[in-house]
């Protein structure tokens, strides 16, 4: 049976809080090393007193002075602590994922008693039969892994005396054992004969819809596949040669601990004490040895241990939920009425206790909450390649630095180019207003004095009397438009200064 504490360390806060554990018996590490203990430290002063009493001076003792003195310094090279926390780590997660796969037939039950419908003796009985079937293949599957549960049901004369299945279902499964002996537990049948159950129920109408027996057949599929995994866990075990080494590695270290921390001192006759208690060597006994017994009791988490699982609790849980859900609660529910909320729709907060007045302002704060992005930097940029490329805004390759290439297999990006594409903008009653920074005012002059380079530029790349009569036309059309775009920017630096509303219809004007 598991041992539950959490009620004990509802707090970290306080004095000896998790101290108050270690005074607990039951599935504690003194429990399952004192036998151990007591053996080491008996080994360990049956060797001090052949020391001291069973060796002469002359060959015994000096034979022993050496042995321990060899002990003692190379003793500690097993890798102890590398290979006891390997193997505790991946018997900690077995014996979790062995926790999870551990099936449940509420959702089933609740599926065959939302889905199978009437209140007559048919419709009850096919409702129950599917619940009884899906609980024995769970008792089956726990009678291989489970020495608690083979123990309750030994034989199918057990079950049909537990209501789990009737002579009939006994008989057919034993005739079932006789034909095919290999086979020495099939779980797997009452799970499949619940499928065929409602798969008739569904024939009769009892079930109304395919997508009901649709869920129905889904979820006791998964159950089966939950039983299946807690077999195969049974069946193959972390290899045996790693728990061997595991273990040879920690007998053998406090083998070679019990000689190597002898007290062998020169002493004087009247000086000599047999009661020197080797106290560091217990200190580290008790943590190791504690260590390799936790995870031998977590290898077999359906064993008779203090810490293993009640899941013998869970067969009676498992059919008694089962026919609640099935049968007892069957199409029946409180009579429907009016929340205490229904005038004020959603409640501020649900009322608190005196007790837990101290948790009433308790909520979730973002981690960016006190996150600031000034007004300057809130305006959004987007990739242009078609900038020039000594333009500030210029981006480039924090990779492209000769070192990097040095190291680097991946195409180098050389770099990319960023420009301004909208201003800051803030919301007051549906009216958005333009917030212009100041440099974008010298941005503006600067385009004034581009166009004013582009008209000189065309009106002296225009040359020959052949060309310049080929040219008239657009070159006529094209100071026309340069002319416009010089004075839609003039109007819109004098508009800057008054009505920021009429510059941005104006700017709007240009970009078109």
């Amino acid at each position: 049976m598991t041992v539950t504490y959490s009620s004990k360390v509802t707090s970290s806060t306080g004095i000896g809080i998790f101290l108050k554990l270690l005074a607990r018996w039951r599935g504690s590490i003194y429990k399952i090393v004192w036998v151990d203990l007591i053996l080491y430290l008996t080994i360990y002063y049956a060797l001090n007193l052949l020391y001291l009493y069973g060796l002469d001076e002359k060959h015994g003792r000096k034979y022993f002075i050496n042995m321990v003195t060899y002990f003692s310094h190379y003793g500690s090279a097993i890798p102890l602590s590398f290979v006891l926390g390997f193997f505790v780590n991946i018997v900690y997660n077995r014996w979790w994922s062995q926790y999870q796969c551990i099936p449940y037939p509420d959702g089933i039950a609740i599926l065959v008693g939302a889905g199978a419908h009437g209140n007559d003796d048919k419709s009850r009985m096919i409702r129950r039969t599917i619940m009884r079937y899906v609980c024995a293949g769970f008792t089956l599957t726990l009678t291989m892994i489970s020495p608690k549960v083979k123990k309750r049901f030994p034989t199918l004369h057990h079950f049909v005396e537990a209501g789990l299945l009737t002579c009939e279902e006994k008989n057919f499964m034993q005739e079932m054992d006789k034909d095919y002996p290999t086979y020495a537990s099939k779980y797997w049948l009452p799970l499949a004969w619940a499928a065929n159950v409602a798969t008739t129920a569904r024939e009769e109408n009892i079930i109304k819809d395919d997508m009901a027996l649709k869920d129905i057949l889904e979820h006791i599929n998964d159950f089966r596949e939950k039983c299946k995994k807690l077999w195969d866990y049974d069946w193959i075990c972390i290899p045996l040669v790693y728990t061997q080494v595991v273990t040879f590695a920690v007998y053998l270290y406090f083998i070679f601990n019990v000689l190597g921390t002898q007290f062998v001192d020169e002493i004087k006759e009247h000086d000599i004490n047999i009661l020197r208690f080797p106290l560091m060597s217990c200190v580290e006994f008790f943590f190791y040895m504690g260590w390799l017994k936790v995870a031998e009791s977590l290898i077999n988490p359906f064993g008779e241990d203090d810490d293993d699982f009640e899941v013998v609790w869970l067969i009676d849980r498992h059919l008694q939920v089962s026919y609640i859900l099935v049968d007892k609660i069957h199409n029946s529910h409180p009579t429907l009425t009016k929340d205490k909320h229904w005038k004020e729709i959603v409640p501020h907060q649900l009322p608190f206790t005196i007790a837990s007045r101290r948790y009433m302002n308790e909520h979730p704060v973002e981690s960016t909450c006190d996150v600031c992005v000034q007004r300057l930097d809130q305006d959004l940029i987007v990739r242009d390649d078609d900038d020039p490329e000594d333009s500030e805004w210029m981006v480039s390759n924090p990779s492209s630095n000769p070192i990097s290439k040095l190291f680097s297999r991946k195409k180098l990006d050389p770099g990319y180019h960023l420009k301004k594409v909208v201003f800051d903008t803030e919301d007051n009653n549906d009216k958005k207003t333009i917030l212009v920074d100041p440099d974008e005012k010298l941005n503006l002059l600067n385009s004034l004095k581009f166009i004013d380079e582009e008209n000189n530029k065309e009106q002296s790349s225009a040359s020959g009397d052949n060309k310049r009569k080929t040219l008239e036309t657009d070159e006529t059309v094209m100071k026309e438009s340069i002319e416009r775009r010089k004075e839609d920017l003039l109007n819109l630096l004098d508009a800057l200064k008054d009505d920021r509303e009429k510059a941005k219809k104006l700017l709007d004007e240009i970009i078109k």
